[in-house]
């Protein structure tokens, strides 16, 4: 039964390692191929080079993964008993561990997936549905390889990348849940790679993991409704224009290099010029690209003040005239989203107001994102999943947490 009540025909989950989908930390010793990890490309190199079939074989297997949800090949009734028992031998489709799940008040899902060997890992993905559409908040790292000092991934740190499969399995494990069928029972609209970790650090996996996304053999989404965001690498944001045309969002969060390194390190070797400019040449490489969204999350007393909206609406008139087009810079306000230890504070609803207005008077598109899930910790800002740190992020967050008397059991 999916979660609107109408009855499916997906076989279930099996909870048994011995029934089939085992998990990622179980197949990371196996010598078998994980399909989740190729894309159409890959795939039919696989088949070909591998199995010794025809592409056609590797369009069929991939229909059956990610619009069927099957992963036991017995179950995949249309191949031969020989191409059964050589995918057997050869491969294997394995799907995170959910660790747990859990749904907010406001239809928001989240939940937590096991990643890793040890299964000490685990990375949030999150479902937040709205009016005509429903959208993944997919995460593309073990935490993060940045350190944006107002994100509560941060503080946990960073242990690794995950693979193309670890990616594409948060959309798999959510596509089934929601009784996703491509085509004709569209349920997941659009995915953001916005969860935890900076998608740009692990380039390779999570293109070819949004080439899955968008394939017609895969979840079928318009390139529009696939959105990549970034705190600002520039270098990758260069090598993404020529690899793909997806949507692009920029994790801006202030107008002005002094205030952003503040916020972002990341500014302090990519300054806004240069992330503006990399931005332009993003719009110019592709003609089906009009805009760039960049995020703006408003502390109160850091960024959200009067002459930090004048400075913002100038960058986007700079950005639209460099571009050549109108509103190729359009304003996302994000209000900041509070946990345990942070020394941040969400703006006033009446700043946030005064703070679009200012932007839209000066001819600005902007927008303000609803706050949704923050009942379960699963709020933009909020993601923090389970992390084997490899810096010293996690352990000097919770010094300061014993210090401030501040209690947090995720930490």
């Amino acid at each position: 039964m999916s979660s609107h009540g109408e009855q499916h025909d997906f076989p279930p989950i099996p909870l048994k390692l011995a029934e089939g989908v085992r998990s990622v930390a179980a197949a990371a010793a196996s010598a078998k191929r994980n399909l989740l990890d190729l894309d159409r490309e890959g795939m039919e190199k696989f088949f070909v080079e591998t199995l010794g079939e025809q592409k056609f074989r590797a369009h069929q297997v991939m229909k059956w993964i990610h619009h069927r949800y099957v992963t036991d090949f017995g179950q995949m009734t249309d191949l031969g008993k020989g191409l059964r028992a050589k995918l057997q031998e050869h491969a294997e489709v394995v799907v995170p561990n959910v660790v747990f799940d859990k749904p907010s008040a406001d239809g928001t899902h989240k939940w937590l997936l096991g990643m890793g060997v040890d299964g000490k890992n685990a990375v949030e993905t999150v479902y937040i549905p709205d009016k005509g559409r429903g959208t993944l908040c997919v995460s593309s790292q073990v935490g993060c390889g940045l350190n944006c000092s107002f994100c509560s991934t941060a503080t946990q740190g960073f242990n690794r990348n995950l693979s193309t499969a670890e990616i594409i399995g948060q959309v798999w494990i959510t596509a089934r849940h929601l009784g996703n069928v491509p085509a004709q029972i569209r349920r997941l609209t659009n995915v953001v790679m916005m969860g935890m970790g900076e998608p740009l650090l692990n380039f390779d996996n999570v293109v070819r993991a949004m080439n899955i996304m968008r394939d017609d053999l895969g979840y079928g989404l318009a390139s529009k409704r696939v959105t990549l965001s970034t705190s600002g690498l520039v270098p990758m944001i260069d090598r993404l224009s020529t690899e793909t045309d997806v949507a692009l969002a920029i994790s801006l969060h202030a107008p002005n290099d002094e205030l952003r390194g503040q916020l972002i390190p990341l500014n302090k070797k990519y300054p806004v010029a240069e992330l503006m400019a990399s931005c332009v040449r993003y719009l110019r490489a592709n003609k089906k690209r009009d805009s760039v969204t960049f995020e703006y999350t408003l502390m109160k007393g850091v960024n959200d003040g009067p002459e930090h909206a004048r400075q913002l609406a100038q960058l986007m008139r700079k950005f639209d005239n460099a571009a050549q087009l109108k509103n190729a810079g359009k304003v996302n306000l994000i209000p900041f989203n509070p946990f345990p230890g942070t020394g941040y504070e969400r703006s006033p609803d009446e700043d946030i107001r005064a703070f679009q207005k200012l932007l839209l008077d000066s001819g600005v598109l902007t927008m303000v994102r609803r706050t949704r899930g923050d009942d379960i910790d699963a709020a933009c800002g909020q993601l923090k999943g389970q992390v084997m740190d490899r810096t010293r992020r996690q352990a000097e967050f919770k010094r300061r947490l014993q210090e401030q008397g501040v209690g947090d059991a995720a930490a």
